[in-house]
């Protein structure tokens, strides 16, 4: 079956095709189609660009943080030898496999490379 380029589409109306029709026509000639202009990017004020800038380097300092912590701590005794697990001795024996501590590691570096790819992606609109 073969579609005829002439007709209009039935059921989809013309503004989620991203096209504008005027109200006297609706009946979706393809002569009258206007594209939708795209809108202006709006110009950030300094206030909120120092914000913008130091949400960013928190964001980057804080998965750094926590990458660190998560590879270092699963290693350490720290780790198994708290209060919580000393009350919990079969989870105190799951959270020592070198799988889980492993896991937890793999997730530290995943945290690090997400901050460190926020930092590095890092871009603001030029000023005019």
């Amino acid at each position: 079956m073969t579609a005829d380029p002439n007709t209009p589409l039935s059921g989809i109306p013309p503004s989620s095709l991203g096209v504008n029709v005027p109200s006297s026509d609706r009946t979706g000639s393809p002569a009258t189609l206007q594209p939708v202009p795209e809108p202006e990017p709006v110009r950030q004020s300094g206030f909120t660009l120092w914000l913008y800038r130091i949400t960013v380097l928190l964001f980057v300092f804080v998965c750094a943080s926590a990458g660190v912590l998560l590879i270092i701590v699963p290693w350490t005794n720290n780790w198994t030898d708290n209060r919580l697990l000393l009350v919990y001795p079969g989870l105190r024996e799951f959270v020592a496999n070198g799988f889980v501590r492993g896991v937890c590691s793999g997730l530290g570096v995943l945290d690090i490379w997400i901050g460190f790819w926020e930092a590095v992606h890092y871009h603001e609109d030029k000023r005019t």
